[in-house]
C-alpha cells in the first residue's frame, strides 16, 4: 500500500469515529448555523415565556477577592431569606428564559439552579461580567444559546453633554451590563435577546450616558438587521428611564432604527419601588418583526407574592411575557 493510500485510510477511520450533532438551518446567504448539544431535544410546546428582573444586589455568600465592595464582601443578613423567596418566585413564574440584573454571576445562578431548581430544566447560562463590580446582567435558559455579543469594551459617548470645563466624555465602565445573545426556542426558530441595566440617576450626565448606550445598541441592531431584515429582537432589563423619556424614544420613535421597538405595557403601569409603585424603569420591548408573536396581554409587570414580600426580594418588580414560536 503506498503512502497516499495509507493516508486516505487513516483519514476515513478518523472521520468514522467522530459524532457530530450540527443542526443546519437553511444554510445560505444571511442564514445561520447552530450547534445543539448531542442529548438535547426541543420541547414540543409552541409557546415560550421570558422573565426579566432587577433583583437588587443579589450576591452569594462568598467574598470575591477581586471585587472590593462591602456589600459583596459581607452580604446582608437577609440574603438567605431573599434567596429562598427568589427561588420560590422563579418556580411560580416558570419562565423558559430568565434575565436578571444586579445579579452576581452566571456561575452563581447555575449553581442555584442545579441545587434548587433541577426539575425546571435550566441548562444554559451566560453573562459578560464586569472586572471590578459585582452587579451583572445574567441569563439562564431552557433553550440552546448561540453567539453572545458583549459590549463591555465599547466606549460610548455622552451625546450633547460637556463637563464643566467643556470637555466631551465617553465611558465603558458599565457597558458590560449590555449584551445580546442568540437563543433557539425551537430548531427552526431564533430570537436575538438583549439584556441591559442602563446607567442609574436623573442628572443630565446620567441621561446622556443612557443615550450613548442606546445609540450604540441602535447601530448594533441596524448592523444585524442588514444581515437579516426579518430578525426577531427582544430587549429586556432595567433602563433607569420612564416610558416617556428621551432615552426610550431612541428605541421606539427613531427613524434611524431599521426595525423599531414597541413597548406593549401601558405607560401608567409601574414597576418600582416594589411596595410603593411610582414609576416604571423596567421593560420588555419587542421589535416590529417579533410583535405578532406576542401572546395577547401577556407582557406585563408581574408579581408572585404580596407587595411587602416582593420588596424583600427586590426594589423592582419583574417583567414577564409569552410568545409564539412562529416559523
Amino acid at each position: 500500500m503506498n503512502k497516499l493510500s495509507i493516508l486516505s485510510l487513516l483519514l476515513i477511520m478518523s472521520c468514522a469515529g467522530t459524532k457530530t450533532n450540527t443542526k443546519f438551518l437553511n444554510i445560505g446567504a444571511n442564514e445561520v448555523v447552530t450547534v445543539t448539544p448531542y442529548d438535547y431535544s426541543y420541547p414540543t410546546d409552541t409557546t415560550f415565556k421570558i422573565l426579566s428582573w432587577n433583583v437588587e444586589h443579589f450576591v452569594d455568600q462568598f467574598d470575591d477577592p477581586y471585587i472590593d465592595n462591602a456589600r459583596e464582601d459581607t452580604p446582608p443578613e437577609n440574603m438567605e431569606l431573599r434567596r429562598e423567596l427568589f427561588l420560590k418566585a422563579l418556580k411560580k413564574a416558570d419562565a423558559d428564559i430568565v434575565v436578571l440584573q444586579e445579579f452576581e454571576s452566571a456561575k452563581y445562578l447555575k449553581q442555584l439552579a442545579l441545587d434548587s431548581l433541577p426539575e425546571m430544566g435550566y441548562r444554559f447560562f451566560a453573562d459578560i461580567p464586569s472586572h471590578n463590580w459585582y452587579m451583572n446582567v445574567v441569563i439562564m435558559s431552557k433553550f440552546p444559546m448561540g453567539i453572545m455579543y458583549g459590549y463591555g469594551n465599547v466606549n460610548t459617548p455622552l451625546p450633547n453633554y460637556l463637563t464643566e470645563t467643556g470637555v466631551q466624555e465617553s465611558q465603558n465602565q458599565i457597558n458590560t451590563r449590555m449584551w445580546s445573545i442568540e437563543i433557539y426556542p425551537a430548531a427552526d426558530y431564533e430570537i436575538l435577546l438583549t439584556g441591559v441595566h442602563l446607567k442609574a440617576g436623573r442628572s443630565d450626565r446620567d441621561v446622556a450616558m443612557r443615550k450613548g448606550q442606546l445609540n450604540f445598541l441602535v447601530s448594533q441592531f441596524n448592523r444585524m438587521l442588514a444581515e437579516n431584515p426579518d430578525r426577531n429582537m427582544v430587549i429586556v432589563g432595567d433602563f433607569n428611564a420612564i416610558p416617556t423619556s428621551e432615552e426610550l424614544s431612541i428605541l421606539i420613535n427613531n427613524d434611524n432604527l431599521k426595525n423599531a421597538f414597541i413597548d406593549p405595557i401601558d405607560p401608567e403601569i409601574y414597576s418600582h419601588p416594589a411596595n410603593d409603585l411610582r414609576w416604571r424603569l423596567d421593560y420588555m420591548l419587542v421589535n416590529k418583526n417579533m410583535h405578532p408573536e406576542i401572546i395577547d396581554n401577556t407582557i406585563k409587570v408581574d408579581n408572585f407574592f404580596p407587595a411587602d414580600t416582593m420588596r424583600i426580594i427586590s426594589d423592582h418588580l419583574p417583567i414577564t411575557g409569552s410568545f409564539l414560536k412562529k416559523d
